[in-house]
């Protein structure tokens, strides 16, 4: 996936932001997640939803990431 560089200014920036980022996690990897469940596979299911949980994460440490101001790691 390409990263794109947003600029969030507001409250409503930041919830565009956060509507595109759960499409594009949902898009990548609610498939997987749905079809294991549909095939009832439990190894499958596991994986998938760890893959799931690890985008959200990803997702979330990505903007809080840009919110920290350099330097107060």
């Amino acid at each position: 996936m390409e990263i794109e560089t947003v600029t969030i200014e507001s409250r409503n920036d930041f919830a565009q932001w956060a509507i595109e980022r759960a499409r594009a996690i949902v898009a990548e990897q609610g498939g997987d997640l749905a079809i294991a469940a549909r095939d009832m596979d439990e190894q499958a299911i596991a994986a998938s939803g760890n893959a799931l949980g690890s985008a959200i994460t990803e997702a979330l440490l990505e903007i809080f990431d840009a919110l920290v101001p350099e330097g107060d790691d």
